[in-house]
C-alpha cells in the first residue's frame, strides 16, 4: 500500500486531522484498529472518546497487531472519558490538541474517534480557535454507518414520514433524538463509510446507500468496508479542511443551548452499565445478553471475556441481537481474569443487569 501523500499548501504545516464518528457499534473502534495494524509508516497519534466508565474501546485499540503499546508509551495514545467531545471541548479536547501542537514535528497525521453519542459539528468548529488552528486542519469527517442495522429500518424513517406522524400524534414533540443524531452524523460527513456490507444483500447495500445519499451532499463518496479493511488511500489525505466550512451544513443542534450558555443534547437518555463477572460460559453469555438486548432499550454492548481453559482474552461486541466475538490477546502473567462487560442503552436497571448476567458465570 502506498503511504498517503503530505497535503500541500496552507495545510502543509498543520497536522491533518481525520475525525472517525458514527453511531453506537457501527464499526469506528474496528476501522482504527485495522488502520493502526497496517504497515504504513506514518506517525500516528490517536485520541479516543468513549461514553461509560471503563475504556473498552482503549484495550482494543493497544490490542492491535503492530506498535500499539509503543505509541501509549510515546504519549500518542489519548482517551478522553467524558463521554461527549462535542459538549467538553474546554474541559478535556484543547489541553489535549495543545499538547499534541508542540509536538508537531513527531506527528503525521492524527486520528480523533468521538463516541457513538458525540456531534461531529462542535467539534470540528472547535479547530478554529486560535490556540490550535494554526497547528491542525481537519482532512476529513468520516462518518461510519451500520450496513446492516440500517437496512433493518433502524435509521430509516425519512423527514416527511415522520412530519406526518407528528401531526397525526400531538405527543409527539420531536423526532427520535436517536434519528437526529444519526443525521447529523452524516450532515457533517466528508466521507462515509458503509460498515459490515458482507452482511448485506445486493439490494440491501443499495436501498441503504439511497437512505444515506439523501442525507449528504453529492460530492460526498460511499465506499463499503468488510470488517473494518479500508485502503488508507481512500480514509485519510481528502484534504476537505472541514473546519472551514462546517458552519455551513445543516443540523439539528446548532440552536440547543442552555441557560448557561452551554451546548445541550439529550446524553441523559442514555445509560451505561458496567457488569463485572469471573470467567463465563461463552454461551450462556451469548445467550443472556440476546435476551436483555430483547427485554430491554439497549442499543451497545461491549467487553471482554474470560473462559475456562481458554489463553487468551475474547471481545465481544454486539449491536441488537447481533454479537461479534474475537480472541485479541494473551492474558498477562499476573493479570487478574475478569469478564468486564458495558451496556449503552436507555432507562436501564443495572441491578436487574447484572443479576441477569451473573447466572453466565462459571464458578469455580
Amino acid at each position: 500500500m502506498d503511504t498517503p501523500a503530505t497535503p500541500s499548501g496552507r495545510a502543509a504545516s498543520k497536522i491533518p486531522v481525520t475525525i472517525v464518528t458514527g453511531f453506537l457499534g457501527s464499526g469506528k473502534t474496528t476501522l482504527l484498529r485495522n488502520v493502526l495494524g497496517l504497515d504504513h509508516g506514518l506517525r500516528l497519534a490517536v485520541i479516543i472518546n468513549e461514553f461509560g466508565e471503563l475504556g473498552i474501546d482503549r484495550e482494543i485499540l493497544k490490542g492491535c497487531d503492530v506498535g500499539c503499546d509503543e505509541r501509549e508509551r510515546e504519549g500518542t495514545l489519548y482517551e478522553l472519558s467524558n463521554g461527549c467531545l462535542c459538549c467538553t471541548v474546554q474541559e478535556e479536547f484543547l489541553p489535549v490538541m495543545q499538547q499534541l501542537a508542540e509536538r508537531r514535528a513527531d506527528i503525521d497525521h492524527l486520528l480523533i474517534e468521538t463516541s457513538g453519542l458525540a456531534l461531529p459539528k462542535p467539534l470540528v468548529q472547535a479547530f478554529n480557535w486560535p490556540t490550535i488552528k494554526h497547528a491542525f486542519t481537519v482532512d476529513a469527517v468520516v462518518t461510519v454507518v451500520d450496513g446492516p442495522a440500517t437496512a433493518s429500518g433502524q435509521f430509516a424513517a425519512s423527514p416527511a414520514a415522520v412530519e406526518s406522524q407528528r401531526r397525526a400524534d400531538p405527543n409527539l414533540d420531536h423526532e427520535s433524538p436517536l434519528h437526529e443524531l444519526f443525521e447529523d452524523q452524516l450532515s457533517a460527513a466528508d466521507l462515509v463509510v458503509l460498515s459490515k456490507s458482507d452482511l448485506m444483500t445486493a439490494e440491501q447495500g443499495h436501498t441503504v446507500e439511497g437512505l444515506i445519499r439523501e442525507e449528504i451532499p453529492a460530492s460526498v463518496k460511499i465506499v463499503r468496508s468488510e470488517h473494518g479493511r479500508l485502503d488508507l488511500n481512500v480514509l485519510i489525505g481528502i484534504q476537505a479542511a472541514s473546519e472551514d466550512h462546517i458552519h455551513l451544513r445543516p443540523d439539528h443542534h446548532s440552536g440547543s443551548v442552555g441557560a448557561d450558555g452551554e451546548h445541550e443534547h439529550n446524553h441523559d437518555a442514555f445509560d451505561s452499565v458496567v457488569v463485572e463477572l469471573p470467567a463465563v460460559d461463552k454461551q450462556r453469555l451469548l445467550d443472556t445478553l440476546r435476551s436483555l438486548v430483547a427485554a430491554n432499550a439497549i442499543y451497545r454492548i461491549k467487553g471482554f471475556a474470560s473462559l475456562p481453559d481458554k489463553p487468551m482474552r475474547m471481545v465481544i461486541q454486539g449491536v441488537g441481537r447481533r454479537f461479534d466475538t474475537y480472541f485479541d490477546r494473551w492474558w498477562k502473567e499476573g493479570e487478574a481474569r475478569r469478564t468486564t462487560i458495558v451496556l449503552i442503552g436507555e432507562d436501564l436497571d443495572p441491578p436487574a443487569l447484572n443479576a441477569a448476567l451473573a447466572g453466565a458465570a462459571v464458578r469455580p
